[in-house]
């Protein structure tokens, strides 16, 4: 009797789960879930949700409250909130001491940089900041460059432990002293002559050793990556990259990001090779401390505003920009220095602040970039509905990739009326697509997009999450639930 009854009841389980689970298929328009089947995605490892920004509920909302991976989509969750609790205008400082007298143009002392998590420092603005201290009359400095890196406190990071790829500027860590994103970007063309390759590096560090260039070839242009053979050694205060292979002269000129060194050396080979480039004299050492208590800076670097920062972020899926920012969220509610714990606080505790229900939330790093980020459909459109209506409704807005026209989503829905009129953020790992954001139909109505699949075969799913795009343009505000409408 007793295990007759244990079957029964697992029998009305099934039966149970059965009726939700097609209770939910009814819910989606059939040409949205046919979409996913037909791209070989079960329908129990896709989570979707799609609300006319005016209307007070979802359109209609599939599985919406599983927490699921949604890769690079987490960082809406990062961005809306640092526009919000950091305000849109907002800049952070990179600050130089003198750490002893100024006299005839030489410092005699050491000099201090102190870092306050800068998102964004590009070559060209490290370039005007050693400027700004040539101008100032800084033209030698006899001591050594010391770092102040303690505006955030860091558990140790390997960039290999993601993918196993650590020289992959995607895997580079945040800190608070971050410059170009610890990268180098190596240059490879055929020479005038038509007989070499012509290898460069920016920025050109001392402590990275560049071999000789690869041998032209006239192979075709296929793996052009691969057939150079290239070979790198890092050991974090000096590297060195070396190519075994050739390069086809069909490649033409050919770009290939590379991240170095650890954050100290890499900024310190900075200092030394662009303050000699604009004809100072330094030849110090690194050292890492805090600067003097009381100490006024002698040059300061301002970022751009967040809002154009965010850009970037979101348009473009920038981990390291992402990270940064999280951590500069702990600084709204905590006294630094910041931590990913105090960030993932401050964030929750900003959502609870705005009623924004995310079930499962796991925010982790803030990018995106972890097996371990989770966030629902649900709480992600709550987001995007409450970005909607705010006050930084337009710098949000803005800082999607726009369908057709630029960012991840540059090459998507070409020829096809939505180009132009979605504005999305996508997000992409192993096993992991997913997208978020707006669609604007012809009568100019805006409604919320979010669809997350976790499926070992996700990057089938692409044509499927692009064709739900498509659907809602063209048939979001005539759909009736009640007849199925395609």
């Amino acid at each position: 009797m007793r295990a007759d009854a244990v079957r029964r009841v697992r029998c009305a389980l099934i039966v149970v789960s059965t009726l939700v689970a097609v209770a939910a298929h009814a819910a989606l328009p059939r040409a949205v879930g046919r979409a996913f089947l037909d791209a070989g995605i079960p329908l129990n490892h896709v989570s979707i949700v799609v609300q006319n920004t005016a209307k007070p509920r979802p359109l209609f909302a599939y599985d919406a409250n599983r927490p699921r991976s949604a890769a690079s989509v987490m960082k809406l969750v990062t961005t809306f909130a640092a526009l919000e609790l950091l305000g849109a205008d907002y800049r952070w400082k990179t600050e130089a001491y003198l750490g002893g007298p100024l006299a005839d143009g030489e410092l005699h002392g050491d000099i201090f940089l102190k870092g306050s998590g800068d998102p964004k420092i590009t070559v060209e603005q490290w370039q005007s900041f050693i400027a700004q201290l040539r101008a100032k009359g800084l033209a030698a400095i006899d001591g050594d460059l010391v770092l102040d890196r303690s505006r955030f406190a860091l558990p140790p990071y390997d960039p290999a432990a993601f993918d196993h790829e650590p020289d992959k500027p995607y895997n580079v860590g945040p800190d608070a002293l971050l410059v170009n994103f610890k990268s180098l970007k190596l240059t490879l063309a055929p020479d005038a002559t038509g007989e070499r390759v012509s290898l460069q590096a920016e920025p050109p560090l001392d402590a990275v050793a560049l071999g000789a260039p690869p041998a032209l070839s006239k192979d075709d242009c296929s793996d052009w990556h691969a057939r150079m053979a290239p070979s790198i050694e890092d050991r974090g205060d000096r590297g060195a990259i070396v190519f075994g292979g050739t390069y086809a002269a069909s490649c033409g000129e050919r770009e290939w990001w590379i991240a170095m060194l650890d954050h100290p050396h890499y900024v310190h080979a900075m200092f030394a090779t662009y303050f000699r480039a604009a004809g100072g004299r330094f030849d110090g050492a690194l050292k890492e401390g805090r600067v003097p208590e009381g100490a006024v800076p002698f040059a300061v670097l301002e970022s751009p505003p967040l809002y154009d920062i965010v850009r970037d972020v979101n348009k473009l899926s920038n981990n390291v920009m992402a990270r940064q920012i999280f951590l500069t969220l702990a600084t709204a509610s905590f006294a630094p220095p910041a931590t990913p714990e105090k960030a993932a606080a401050a964030v929750k505790r900003w959502l609870a602040r705005r009623k924004l229900a995310v079930s499962g939330l796991v925010l982790d790093n803030g990018s995106g970039l972890s097996r371990r980020g989770r966030e629902s459909a649900a709480g992600l459109n709550g987001l995007l509905i409450a970005a909607n209506a705010s006050a930084v409704r337009d710098e949000f807005a803005s800082s999607l990739a726009v369908a057709a026209v630029d960012g991840t989503v540059e090459r998507r829905f070409r020829d096809d009326a939505v180009a132009g009129q979605a504005l999305l953020k996508t997000g992409s790992l192993e096993g992991v697509r997913a997208l978020a954001g707006y669609v604007i139909d012809a009568a100019g109505r805006r409604f919320s997009v979010v669809a997350i699949v976790n499926d070992p075969r996700a990057a089938r799913a692409a044509p499927a999450l692009d064709f739900l795009v498509q659907w809602v343009y063209r048939n979001g505000a005539a759909w009736d639930p009640a007849l199925q409408r395609k």
